[in-house]
């Protein structure tokens, strides 16, 4: 003969509109009676069965977790009442004609026999921190699928500004695209076209060398193509900061730049050895006559 573990408890059929509670009182002789009711899934009824089940002296309650059902009777009974939550494959009745009330018994019988695997429920604040968690993730993740639909949008699009921009969503980018949607005839494109012009005019200017030179240094190593290129990076990098800052283009400043990034870099050759051997490595022949 199965022990009883709990001689005074209750079960709970729960379903969308109404809860079947099953109480099940074993006296001194192991002979069990029990008592059914049924309650709407309304705050003020679910409170009713609470105090009802009080009155019997019950405190301790099972209940399977169907779908989130369950979470309301969870909430009112747990402040006063022991509630144990199952999973429905540990409570499940045999194949036959199921009712309501043939369930709640079922499932009374069970837990008084103490069979009934109970789940893990964590305290209140912990379930209420771990809601909050859960839907932050979600509207994370609904923030990225959105981000990542809008860059798929501006690629079909053919705006082009993530190869730009290192933030399709900064300041910068945002206020390009509201530009874009203002002006639609107006390109992404013509932005670097107007950009070369400028900078081939910034390299021929003769007020300041600082863009001459750095061009000459990037063409030396990597063409005309990419050296044009960076100039026009590089002024457009003056013109942002400048409208930024309000401040007007420090020429002075400039000539310090050109002191210490390229004059300081010239060598002087005063002896005959030192000017053979870079005429040499920069390709040249050098043939000595006695003359």
């Amino acid at each position: 003969m199965l022990k009883i573990v709990f001689r005074k408890c209750a079960s709970i059929d729960v379903h969308s509109t109404q809860i079947t509670v099953c109480i099940a009182i074993t006296d001194e002789n192991d002979i069990t009676s029990y008592e059914t009711r049924t309650f709407p899934t309304f705050t003020q009824n679910l409170r009713e069965c609470r105090d009802w089940l009080i009155s019997k002296d019950i405190y301790d309650v099972c209940m399977e977790y169907t779908g989130k059902y369950w979470i309301p009777v969870y909430n009112i009974l747990e402040d006063k009442i022991r509630c144990i939550i199952t999973h429905p494959k540990y409570v499940r009745t045999i194949l036959g004609k199921k009712t309501d009330k043939k369930d709640a018994k079922w499932i009374a019988d069970m837990f008084k026999h103490g069979l009934v695997e109970p789940s893990f429920m964590p305290p209140k604040d912990i379930r209420e921190l771990r809601d909050l968690m859960r839907y932050r993730n979600k509207l994370v993740n609904i923030r990225t699928g959105e981000k990542n639909r809008f860059q798929n949008s501006l690629a079909v699009s053919n705006i082009q500004i993530a190869n730009v921009l290192t933030d399709t969503f900064g300041k910068t980018a945002q206020s390009i695209l509201t530009s874009v949607l203002e002006n639609p005839n107006i390109s992404l494109n013509d932005i670097k076209p107007l950009l070369v012009q400028c900078a081939l005019c910034a390299i021929k200017d003769n007020s300041t060398n600082y863009f001459k030179l750095r061009y000459e240094s990037i063409k030396r190593r990597r063409g005309h193509k990419v050296a044009i290129i960076a100039i026009a990076k590089l002024l457009l990098t003056c013109v942002y900061n400048i409208l930024k800052t309000g401040e007007v283009f420090d020429v002075e400043r400039c000539n310090k730049l050109i002191e210490r990034n390229f004059k300081s870099h010239k060598k002087t050759y005063s002896k005959t050895e030192e000017m053979i051997s870079y005429l040499s490595s920069l390709g040249y022949n050098i043939t000595l006559s006695d003359n």
